[in-house]
C-alpha cells in the first residue's frame, strides 16, 4: 500500500457539511510589531470531522500552538473563520476542552475539586452527588481512583497531567484540543499515558486535535496527520491519512510495513 497523501482536500472532506464538526477557513494571525506586521498564519483551511483524531505536527514557530489556542477562543482570530458545528466560535466555551502542556491545576485543591471545577461549571442543572460520579468516573478512567482527595501539589507532572486529562473529558466537549500534553514527560509516562488517553477516546469517541513534535506520537493517535509549513504565513503543507484500523495496539502498529512509511513521510517532510 502506497502512503495517501493529500493537500488540502481529502475524501473525508467530500461527506456532507453536517459530518464537519470542525471547519477552519482562510485562518490568518497577525501580530503588529515596531518593525511591520508579523504573520504567524495565513490562508490556513482545515476541515475535521466528527469522531475524527488529528494529530498536528511542524517545526517550532510555525503557529501550531496559536492556531490551537485560536480554535480555543484564547486567541483572537485576525481574519478568517472557525466553525464548531456550523457555529461560528466567539471566545472560549465548553464545547472545547484544552489539554495544556503544563496541567494549570489549583495546586492546592485535590484531584477531585480540579475536576469538579469544570464539571460544576458545565453541568449546573445537575445533582452534587451526579456531578460527583461524573468527576470520579473520568479520574478512575485515568488511573487516579486512589488519589480523589490528594492535592495537586502532591501529585507527580504524570499524575497532574491524568487529573487534566480526566478534566478535559469530563465535561463532554464536542472537541479535545490537546497542546503537546506529554510534551514535558519521560519516554516511559509518555507512552502510559498515550494509552490512558487512546482508551478514554476510543469509548467516548470526541472529535480531538493534538499538537505534537513526536512523529512516533502522530501516527499512532491519530487517523491524519496535519503538517504545517515552517513559518511566517505558515500554512497546510500536507496530509497524511493513517489507515490502522482502531483499537490499536503498539506491537501491530510497529509490525506493519505500512507505519514506516508514513514515518518516513513525516520525516522527509520536516526535513525538507
Amino acid at each position: 500500500m502506497t502512503v495517501e497523501t493529500i493537500q488540502k482536500e481529502t475524501k473525508k472532506d467530500t461527506q456532507s457539511p453536517s459530518q464537519i464538526m470542525l471547519d477552519i477557513r482562510n485562518l490568518k494571525k497577525v501580530y503588529p510589531t515596531p518593525k511591520g506586521d508579523y504573520v504567524v498564519l495565513e490562508d490556513l483551511n482545515l476541515q475535521i470531522m466528527k469522531e475524527e483524531f488529528v494529530t498536528i505536527i511542524g517545526h517550532s514557530g510555525c503557529g501550531k500552538t496559536t492556531m490551537l489556542s485560536m480554535i480555543a477562543g484564547l486567541n483572537e482570530i485576525t481574519k478568517g473563520d472557525i466553525a464548531v458545528l456550523g457555529q461560528p466560535i466567539k471566545g472560549p466555551g465548553p464545547d472545547r476542552g484544552v489539554i495544556f502542556q503544563a496541567p494549570s491545576l489549583m495546586p492546592w485543591m485535590s484531584a477531585l475539586q480540579n475536576v469538579m471545577l469544570g464539571v460544576n461549571q458545565v453541568f449546573p442543572h445537575a445533582t452534587k452527588a451526579q456531578r460527583l460520579d461524573i468527576a470520579k468516573y473520568y479520574l478512575q478512567k485515568v488511573g487516579l481512583e486512589d488519589a480523589f482527595h490528594k492535592k495537586a501539589k502532591e501529585l507527580s507532572q504524570g499524575m497532574q497531567q491524568r487529573v487534566g486529562i480526566a478534566r478535559a473529558f469530563a465535561i463532554k466537549p464536542k472537541v479535545l484540543l490537546l497542546d503537546e500534553p506529554f510534551g514535558m514527560l519521560d519516554s516511559l509516562t509518555r507512552g502510559e499515558l498515550q494509552d490512558t488517553l487512546i482508551e478514554i477516546w476510543n469509548k467516548e469517541k470526541i472529535t480531538a486535535v493534538m499538537i505534537t513534535h513526536d512523529v512516533d506520537e502522530a501516527i499512532f493517535l491519530a487517523d491524519r496527520v496535519v503538517m504545517m509549513t515552517s513559518g511566517p504565513k505558515a500554512k497546510i503543507g500536507d496530509i497524511l491519512a493513517v489507515d490502522f484500523k482502531r483499537p490499536r495496539t503498539r506491537k501491530a502498529i510497529l509490525a506493519s510495513n505500512d507505519y514506516y512509511k508514513y514515518r518516513k513521510h513525516l520525516i522527509d517532510f520536516l526535513e525538507h
